[in-house]
């Protein structure tokens, strides 16, 4: 006897269910549970993850960079007090991404890093593709990515990396990429009175935008390796790096702490 294709499919599923505890998600494009991605997940997927020997000294009084993690709905909530214990002094937090996603866990993730006595920022994903860069600060800042003065709270980060759906730049032009990016950071800097950071890999800048920032976005780049190698396109120096993201992504600020808190204060 032939099975439907419909028939077999619940089949399958209900098998799961019974087996697993395997409940199914179903999600369209464009809702929250196909817009989660996380900050250097699609560089890990095209550039690698690499093993990076990066030399860390936990004290965070003893060195002249300060150590740091991003997180976004996928830590769910986050065990502050633990990083907190390995010697991270700083987090950046996903709050959105395009004009459709907002972190779940954003006020555990945002409070928590800061009740421990971390400087924390927000980070927005963008999605180039799917609405103006205007569009995509706007949400971003009415959702968690604004800043405040008190001395704890970072710039907020667009976070530029390699399409998760389709073509590598977003089916856009190198000119038409700068310019998107230009307008997301025009309108956060009229909001917040900040200029974004802007987080991507050198690769990537260097293929889909390749645009002159370095006078006013500081660059946190991505380069899962012992060092941050070469710096995308005119940018001299980095603000950020992100050198691994095993077990979570982890980073540096090229600072000493009483820098981290001048980027902070403004």
């Amino acid at each position: 006897m032939r099975i439907p294709t419909g028939a077999t499919t619940l089949l399958t599923t209900a098998v799961m269910v019974l087996i697993s505890g395997f409940t199914p998600v179903h999600a369209a494009p464009g809702q929250a549970h196909g817009e989660d991605h996380a900050m250097g997940s699609q560089i890990a997927k095209h550039e690698g993850r690499g093993d990076p020997q990066v030399v860390i000294n936990p004290d965070p009084d003893a060195q002249a960079v300060v150590y740091g993690i991003d997180v976004s709905g996928h830590q769910g909530n986050v065990d502050w007090a633990y990083w907190w214990g390995q010697g991270k002094r700083f987090a950046y937090v996903k709050a959105t991404e395009s004009t459709t996603y907002r972190n779940p866990y954003f006020a555990q993730q945002y409070n928590g890093s800061y009740n421990i006595g971390m400087i924390r920022g927000a980070y927005h994903f963008a999605l180039p593709d799917r609405s103006s860069g205007t569009a995509q600060a706007d949400f971003f800042v009415d959702n968690g990515g604004g800043w405040s003065g008190d001395g704890r709270t970072l710039p907020g980060a667009l976070d530029m990396e390699y399409n998760p759906y389709g073509s590598t730049c977003y089916g856009l032009s190198p000119g038409a990429m700068v310019a998107w990016v230009k307008d997301f950071s025009d309108r956060y800097q009229a909001r917040t009175g900040r200029w974004p950071v802007i987080y991507t890999s050198t690769s990537w800048w260097n293929q889909c935008a390749a645009g002159d920032f370095s006078s006013t976005n500081p660059l946190w780049v991505a380069r899962y390796a012992s060092s941050v190698g070469a710096l995308p396109y005119a940018w001299g120096f980095h603000t950020f790096w992100q050198y691994t993201s095993s077990p979570i992504d982890q980073n540096s600020f090229n600072g000493a702490y009483d820098r981290l808190q001048a980027l902070a204060n403004g």
